[in-house]
């Protein structure tokens, strides 16, 4: 386990710069209102030194009724700005919390699409939903407490100093060990606090991938080995809590043992000094009342503190998250495609995951505008690796992908994608009805676009058996369909969203005899036109392609229609023939 990093200098003055200086306004005026809070609370011992000294013996009800309405008033006015600096602080910390949350979540999605491959879903969750949280003790109230606490100690001092300097220094004695020994409590378990965030975002991706897989789980009766993991990360989570509070409950007993003593020593000191004459009742009782706004203030700093040093932690992961590169940031992308022909060509395209492995080698291969050519090879060749480099999703470590002639690492992703099409093995689907995830390709589509798309992928003849048709639910990841039903509503998005490159990573693998003969009409029609790329395990659906690309350990071996590669009786009539026989 890597230790944790305390907070830098740079991190502190990120921080004030970009959250708490853009709102010092607010913060001064909640500065004001802790002020004037804070005066307003040391009214009622001033106030009683005076009722003791002064009205019970003298039997002055005047100044009775004086004290009566200073102390209404600063009681009135106490309230007033504690509601005034709670609600005011409180709401900006939670508006501050989603602008970021939305900040971050906009930044995770324009991230490239390898960070996904290494990070799990759940972890981005708790990045996203929980690392801002902490936030809220740097605009809300927890800053201006801190301030408000060092204010209210350093008052309280003075007046203590001012009844009596010798019961004061009694009284800070044990004061000061409570703050060595505080600082150095908090100092360590700060990093337990940072810790903690990693484990519960690392337990939530585990929580989250174990539910999006359940039928997997229960068709191995791997019930036991999720519990164990579960079991063990809710652990790791309560040891982590176990070891703070442990410190934490420390701290707390120590503070009322050093303040008992305290206590102890003031009583004995100070009803001394009354039989000597040097103190009165009135100031001995305002003396412990400044004491409580003396000593509170230090106990709940050592409580803000361990809390802003929370939400830096938080702000560090979420700076991790932030600093990373945007896809299609670079500086190069300049490019804004017009209406696409759809020519790709690779030109001695090598490309790897892991430094030193390369899947691709030097491919070199043109797809003319609105033809299809299929990529067929055993597992691992480079197949998925290919449609990845031409849907911009990946890069190439050396040579060049082009379209229309344009080098495609030089173009603007948006200006690109928005004319490209997926049809997925393993489509994702949302959670929500039919039309909607047809719609999610074009959602300005109008109702005979979306019928037409409907009826070309043969969508109609299942939706029409559900009740609700189109608007029928289908639970999350499409849960409620079968995996052909599910594919037929991925080729209906592809269908509408009309784009002028398709990638098709074998699209018909999940449907039967009699549907598969359907969708190969409907994407027949789909391709005619349009640039296809075709990712094929069965070979026997690409028969028609214009041209067919053999790949083996990432480079090409064969290509050619499909009865030239038959007739050479290569790797393509190997695969061919093999599958014929299955």
């Amino acid at each position: 386990m890597s230790k944790a990093k305390r907070p830098s200098a740079t991190s502190i003055w990120r921080a004030f710069r970009t959250i708490v200086w853009p709102r010092r306004r607010l913060l001064l005026f909640g500065l004001l209102l802790i002020f004037i809070n804070r005066l307003c609370g040391l009214v009622l011992p001033t106030s009683t030194m005076s009722v003791i000294d002064e009205v019970i013996p003298n039997k002055n009800t005047d100044l009775l009724i004086q004290i009566l309405v200073i102390v209404g008033a600063a009681v009135a006015i106490q309230a007033m700005t504690s509601f005034v600096l709670t609600r005011m602080l409180s709401v900006q910390a939670q508006h501050l919390i989603a602008e970021l949350r939305k900040k971050v979540q906009r930044h995770v999605l324009h991230l490239p699409v390898g960070y996904y491959d290494s990070v799990k879903s759940g972890e981005l969750v708790s990045r996203i939903m929980s690392d801002v949280e902490g936030v809220r003790n740097l605009v809300g109230t927890g800053l201006v407490h801190l301030v408000g606490g060092f204010l209210t100690a350093a008052i309280a001092l003075v007046l203590l100093i001012r009844i009596d300097p010798k019961l004061t220094g009694v009284a800070i004695i044990p004061l000061i060990f409570f703050a060595g020994i505080s600082l150095f409590a908090f100092k360590k378990i700060r990093p337990i606090f940072r810790e903690r965030g990693k484990i519960n975002a690392r337990v939530t991706g585990r929580l989250v991938e174990s539910l999006a897989g359940i039928r997997v789980i229960k068709g191995f009766n791997a019930e036991e080995n999720e519990k164990k993991a579960f079991a063990e990360g809710i652990d790791e989570i309560f040891n982590n809590v176990r070891r703070t509070m442990t410190t934490t409950s420390l701290v707390t007993s120590l503070a009322t043992l050093l303040m008992g003593a305290a206590s102890v020593s003031i009583m004995g000191v100070g009803v001394t000094q009354i039989i000597d004459g040097a103190l009165t009742v009135g100031e001995f009782f305002a003396f412990t009342f400044y004491l409580a706004f003396l000593v509170t203030p230090i106990i709940q700093m050592s409580n803000i503190g361990t809390q802003i040093t929370e939400a830096f932690a938080g702000l560090d992961r979420t700076e991790e998250i932030l600093n990373l590169e945007l896809e299609g940031e670079e500086k190069e992308r300049t490019h804004v495609f017009g209406t696409l022909e759809g020519e790709i060509r690779f030109e001695n395209v090598s490309f790897s995951y892991a430094s030193g492995k390369e899947v691709l080698h030097e491919v070199d291969m043109i797809a003319p505008a609105g033809t299809v050519t299929a990529f067929v090879g055993s597992s691992g060749s480079g197949k998925t690796t290919m449609a990845g480099l031409a849907a911009a999703f990946l890069k190439p470590k050396k040579g060049v992908v082009r379209v229309d002639g344009q080098d495609l690492s030089c173009a603007t992703l948006d200006s690109y994608r928005k004319q490209l099409g997926l049809v997925l093995q393993d489509d994702f689907l949302f959670e929500g009805t039919i039309r909607e995830n047809i719609r999610y390709a074009k959602s300005t589509a109008s109702d005979d676009e979306l019928q037409n798309a409907v009826d070309a992928a043969h969508v109609r003849e299942f939706a029409s058996e559900f009740e609700d048709g189109l608007d029928t639910l289908i639970g999350e990841r499409g849960v409620k369909l079968s995996g052909g039903q599910r594919q037929r509503v991925a080729i209906a998005r592809a269908l509408l969203a009309n784009p002028r490159v398709l990638v098709l990573d074998e699209a018909t693998s999940n449907l039967d005899t009699q549907t598969e003969a359907y969708i190969q009409e409907s994407l027949a029609h789909l391709m005619k036109g349009r640039t296809t790329l075709v990712i094929a395990h069965r070979l026997s659906t690409i028969q028609r392609a214009d041209q067919i690309i053999v790949l083996e350990a990432g480079r090409i071996v064969e290509r050619g229609k499909h009865a030239e590669l038959l007739a050479r009786k290569g790797r393509y009539f190997e695969l061919y023939t093999y599958q014929a026989r299955i």
